[in-house]
């Protein structure tokens, strides 16, 4: 399970999806979705203008329990919201209960035990159908379900059997396209190190963290302080440490364009790949074109001071671990999508050069992947950057690297979808000579000369994958995990001689 011990409110990042396309029969003594008339506390909301595309923007908070539910092949059988909600879930045997919203029962039977299949009243939940709904009891990252068998009636509502799916089989031909800013106050944080604070702002003068610090609205800030591994031998005054500050201002990035007319590719992938995973999808053919990334806003300053131990390989320090879940209203459809952000130091050097370095650094960073019928998934990795040199100081020849980075990895419903990591370093090198002469014969000290040059340089590195889950949103199956390639860029900051 995963640990939220402390929660601070946090912008996020976003992540793909993937579609997959399977049929399911109804047992025997089971009315179908066909049979049932659409439940009768649902929106039309979502059908009144089938010609404009859905729109895409954060869910309000009314709608943290929100359900949506299609029933593929039968006429008005598109999304739609309702007026029911997932009870409970259960991820091992994949059985959920549900419920009407305001309703503690749903017509339970006098036992309180299920009663015989096929006895749902009509307008409830039928075999067929197809669940959408926010976080819930049991399904913390959401549930995207299809519906294979309603077990019967039950104190808390109906239960049924369910497997999973895709999001073509909701949102069919439909087209969607949104950028939505992550709320800084849905983050759970996690702290690595005692020395992390963590201050976010939003609107309303609404502020969190240290007294003082100042935080643009919408943004997240994690500051750390800590000392690292000094070289050995190193005198006191050169004992290493490391102190700075992420600040992000993450929005999740995405789109779904249906009607695909080359879409026999990802009809008989999608046909295919449910054979192997046990996963139902719709009939339909998926989508014509698909995007989920994260972008956003990114500050951060950071200084390394001192020398740092020798290390051949960089050595990660984790400092702060958070997750959100912001739900997305796509249309009528609660879209969850899953956001973790790892905050670390990495540090790397040959122990012998001692600094005292500090950089500024202002931009922004886009990494998703996007769809199309032609090219399948290509991935997108965009960042631009300025920085400025705050501190600069290089004594004795060596070189380091330090880099205070973010690890983030986005999905929907519960599966990653891209992983991205965007980190902006500090290197310096210093080549030089140290001569000493002292006359021959005499008792006077040596003349020590030292002579060399030093520079300072700035740098991103942004690099990810993206991973086979993309797949939920019913495109052809990725058969391995697509590198997004490594952007690298790098800048003299400074320089100098010794």
């Amino acid at each position: 399970m995963r640990k939220r011990p402390l929660r601070a409110l946090v912008p996020a990042l976003a992540a793909s999806a993937l579609f997959l396309a399977a049929g399911c029969s109804a047992d025997p003594g089971q009315s179908s979705a066909a049979e049932r008339t659409p439940d009768s506390g649902a929106s039309a909301t979502a059908t009144a203008n089938s010609d404009q595309p859905l729109a895409v923007a954060a869910a309000p908070a009314a709608a943290a329990t929100s359900t949506a539910v299609a029933r593929p092949g039968t006429a008005g059988g598109k999304a739609r919201k309702t007026s029911l909600k997932v009870k409970s879930y259960d991820s091992h045997t994949r059985r959920a209960v549900i419920s009407t919203v305001g309703k503690g029962t749903s017509s339970p039977s006098p036992t309180g035990t299920p009663t015989p299949a096929g006895t749902a009243t009509p307008g409830r939940t039928a075999v067929g159908d197809v669940i959408a709904s926010a976080p819930a009891p049991g399904a913390p990252d959401g549930l995207l379900a299809k519906v294979t068998k309603v077990i019967g009636e039950t104190a808390d509502g109906t239960e049924v059997q369910t497997a999973p799916t895709t999001l073509d089989t909701l949102l069919g031909d439909d087209d969607a396209k949104g950028t939505v800013p992550v709320d800084p106050a849905s983050f759970d944080v996690e702290r690595l190190l005692p020395d992390v604070k963590v201050s976010w702002a939003k609107t309303g003068d609404i502020h969190s963290g240290p007294e003082g610090t100042k935080v643009p609205l919408g943004s997240l800030r994690v500051d750390v302080a800590t000392k690292v591994a000094t070289a050995e031998g190193a005198p006191a005054s050169a004992a290493a440490s490391v102190s700075g500050f992420v600040q992000v201002k993450p929005e999740v990035d995405f789109s779904y364009g249906g009607g695909s007319s080359t879409a026999s590719t990802a009809s008989t992938a999608s046909t295919a790949s449910t054979a192997s995973n046990g996963s139902t999808g719709s009939a339909a053919s998926g989508p014509g074109a698909a995007y989920l990334g994260v972008s956003g806003d990114w500050t951060s300053q950071w200084a390394l001071k001192g020398r740092a131990a020798a290390s051949t390989k960089p050595v990660r320090l984790p400092f702060a671990k958070l997750h959100a879940d912001p739900v997305l209203q796509v249309g009528p459809i609660p879209v969850v999508v899953n956001l973790d952000l790892t905050c670390y130091f990495e540090i790397s050097g040959d122990g012998n050069v001692t600094v005292d370095v500090e950089q500024d650094l202002k931009g922004d960073f886009k990494a998703g992947g996007t769809f199309g019928t032609a090219a399948g998934w290509t991935p997108v990795n965009e960042s631009h950057m300025d920085s400025s040199p705050v501190r600069t100081s290089v004594t004795t020849a060596g070189s380091v690297k330090a880099a205070l980075g973010a690890q983030a990895t986005v999905g929907l419903y519960g599966t990653v979808g891209v992983t991205a990591d965007l980190a902006p370093y500090l290197r310096g090198d210093a080549a030089g000579t140290v001569t000493a002469t002292t006359p021959v014969g005499s008792e006077a000290k040596s003349d020590v000369a030292a002579s060399g040059s030093w520079a300072l340089y700035g740098g991103l590195d942004l690099s990810g994958t993206l991973q086979i889950q993309l797949a939920i949103f019913g495109t052809p199956v990725i058969q391995h995990a697509i590198p997004l390639g490594t952007l690298h860029r790098e800048w003299k900051l400074a320089d100098g001689k010794m």
